[in-house]
């Protein structure tokens, strides 16, 4: 259902921080043109928690709208509420989104239990495919296998996006879940090697920079050609590596402006640009990457 270079897209505003769609229909034509397998709209690297619910909303429409049916788009839909989470999950049925990307509840640290007890009711509220998706970098909170193989017995909830870059998790999740249980990387610099490991795919901030070679790189991944995938990955990784300097997403909305994907680099507080002394580290990742300016 999903695999291959899935991106985490940046959600592109204009100068007065207003979403430009303009930037974001371009985005889209230029992930189709790569090979990008499917876009996730709205997670982390969307700016979710600096969006309004009604931009929240319209920029996953207006991606399922440019998109028109040519790869899956996924929706973010993660918050530490489990009402919030239900709720926009309920408003993305029937519009034409794949399936829903739901982080676990960050800031409130609950137990295992309330993990799942979380996902179990989003998945009961609605019939979208759910994507666990576990940072604990960023939440607080690390779901453990265990609790996801409770959670895979649940009909719609159909996979994970594991950002904690352990690759021991790909065995043991498959152990617990199944073959079947869609395991994807949310760690760049480790992705290739939890593919080659088992997993399924990556949903990727790289990808936003240099589509077409994370997309021929998860090909060659899942075909069985790994030499190939290795060397493609190891002129990425300054990216995979620099592209975190600071905040994600910082420096990928800073080199997308550079790049001209998008029209301005703008973020919204308290996300700020790229500072002057890491904007040389990002433009040299680039060139290393032979992404070119």
């Amino acid at each position: 259902m999903f695999s291959g270079s899935m991106v985490a897209l940046i959600t592109p505003l204009d100068d007065n921080g207003e979403v430009d769609y303009a930037s974001l229909a371009s985005l889209v034509e230029y992930h189709i043109a790569a090979g990008t397998d499917a876009i996730v709209a709205v997670g982390t690297t969307g700016e979710s928690a600096t969006l309004t619910v009604d931009e929240h909303v319209k920029v996953v429409l207006k991606t399922v709208e440019y998109v028109n049916g040519r790869v899956p788009v996924i929706a973010g839909t993660g918050a530490n509420a489990t009402h919030e989470a239900i709720t926009f999950s309920k408003l993305f049925s029937g519009t034409g989104v794949a399936g829903c990307l739901t982080v676990t509840p960050y800031y409130n640290k609950p137990t295992q239990e309330g993990l799942y007890q979380h996902f179990k009711a989003i998945a009961e509220a609605t019939e979208l495919p759910q994507i666990l998706y576990n940072v604990p970098g960023r939440t607080g909170v690390d779901m453990l296998p265990e609790t996801v193989a409770r959670l895979a017995k649940i009909d719609n909830i159909v996979g994970i996006k594991d950002a904690t870059g352990d690759l021991s998790r790909v065995k043991k999740t498959r152990e617990l879940c199944g073959d079947s249980f869609i395991q994807l990387s949310g760690d760049d610099a480790t992705g290739l090697d939890f593919v080659l490991e088992g997993g399924h795919g990556v949903i990727s901030v790289t990808a936003n920079v240099a589509a077409a070679d994370m997309a021929q790189m998860f090909k060659l991944a899942l075909s069985g050609q790994a030499d190939a995938a290795h060397e493609i990955n190891q002129r990425l990784m300054p990216l995979h590596k620099h592209l975190f300097v600071e905040s994600n997403p910082i420096p990928v909305k800073w080199a997308a402006h550079k790049l001209g994907l998008i029209q301005h680099g703008t973020l919204r507080l308290p996300l700020t640009e790229l500072s002057e002394s890491a904007q040389p580290v990002v433009t040299e990742a680039l060139k290393d990457a032979n992404v070119l300016l």
